[in-house]
């Protein structure tokens, strides 16, 4: 059945765009949106709107500098990082990717050293990079290898990237120097996200202790959030709409813990769209949650069947992306676009460094 990306929109003044987080994190608004209506609170209190017994699952990516300034030749081409694959390449997103052949070698401005090869056009549009310091990453048996290798990209990235922060956040002359913590959530731990996991910008040292104290249980998964999550939907039914793929892992452990929270009464609480996609791929039609590590293109509309998701915590999103289709899809269409314009009237801030929502299900 046809669904129409039309239903999805809605009316965003730009001064609503954050620009800047709020200082402390946990100062961010928290509209906790309930079955029975919506209520204004602050990030701080999260604690005391979670139960003794509940899990909060959270994503540690960590986000890498993704965007480089190539040369082939004088050429000049812009390249976006979008996430690694099995074989050792880079699958990327190239402006001029036209001027680009199989076999070219691109060198990378601000790194002596760094240099990549175009090993395939991709029918996304993309292409396949192969760097010259990542050829250890998969070597099999030889872990200290990969992870010289391994750290040679990191220290190359660092010399030549910058961050891709999301377009719609103004850095006329690139990203500042506080967005190199600021775009990175307390839980990042393993690099390889282009864009930061956002509902967790919001969390700080002290409410992890509060949440603690309150008996609140916490896991970490890791889903590397993709180039692709800032592409538009071009579809007007939106159901022909093709997700870009994404890694994901879910430990043994991280799953053990969950379903095991899960049978003795508590709610599974996602923190952030990403974690939420990852459970949902990771969950059987017994709702027991498995350990995952491979690729998701889950793409969560209005009708999907929640398995391993209870309560879901997320920043506010764009009209018309796949995000808000996802929210709708968890707490209702009417009932989040009457939170968001609830949101829109009372002053919140929205998108990456903007404040966040509390909500159950539908």
């Amino acid at each position: 059945m046809a669904i129409s990306l039309n239903d999805f929109d809605f009316d965003l003044s730009p001064d609503r765009i954050a620009h800047h987080p709020a200082r402390p994190r946990d100062s961010a608004r928290l509209l906790h949106v309930r079955h029975d209506g919506c209520t204004d609170r602050f990030v701080a209190e999260l604690s005391s709107l979670l139960r003794p017994g509940d899990i909060l699952v959270a994503n540690d990516t960590r986000v890498i500098p993704a965007q480089l300034s190539a040369r082939r030749g004088e050429a000049r081409i812009g390249i976006t990082l979008d996430q690694p694959r099995p074989d050792g390449t880079w699958h990327a997103l190239a402006r001029n990717a036209r001027r680009l052949r199989v076999g070219d070698t691109l060198t990378f401005d601000g790194s002596s050293d760094l240099t990549a090869v175009v090993r395939a056009r991709d029918p996304d549009g993309g292409v396949a990079l192969a760097f010259n310091h990542a050829a250890g990453n998969h070597a099999a048996g030889n872990h200290a290898a990969g992870n010289r290798a391994a750290g040679a990209f990191s220290d190359a990235l660092r010399q030549a990237g910058v961050l891709a922060l999301p377009p719609y956040i103004a850095r006329p002359d690139g990203p500042l120097p506080a967005d190199q913590q600021d775009y990175q959530t307390v839980f990042a731990d393993r690099e390889g996200a282009v864009a930061a996991p956002t509902a967790g910008l919001h969390f700080t040292p002290s409410l992890l202790a509060a949440l603690a104290e309150r008996g609140v249980a916490r896991v970490t998964v890791t889903l590397h959030v993709g180039a692709g999550t800032f592409l538009p939907v071009r579809e007007d039914d939106i159901t022909r709409h093709t997700m870009h793929s994404e890694r994901g892992i879910v430990s043994p452990d991280a799953a053990a813990a969950i379903n095991a929270a899960r049978q003795s009464g508590g709610r599974v609480v996602a923190v952030g769209t990403t974690s939420l996609r990852l459970l949902e791929s990771a969950v059987g039609d017994d709702g027991v949650v498995r350990p995952f590590d491979g690729d998701t293109a889950l793409f969560i509309l209005p009708g999907f069947r929640f398995r391993a998701v209870d309560v879901l915590m997320t920043n506010f999103h764009l009209p018309r992306s796949t995000l808000f289709m996802l929210v709708c899809a968890f707490a209702g269409t009417d009932r989040m676009r009457a939170a968001y314009a609830h949101a829109v009237a009372s002053g919140y801030r929205f998108y990456s460094y903007g404040d966040a929502c509390l909500l159950e299900p539908s």
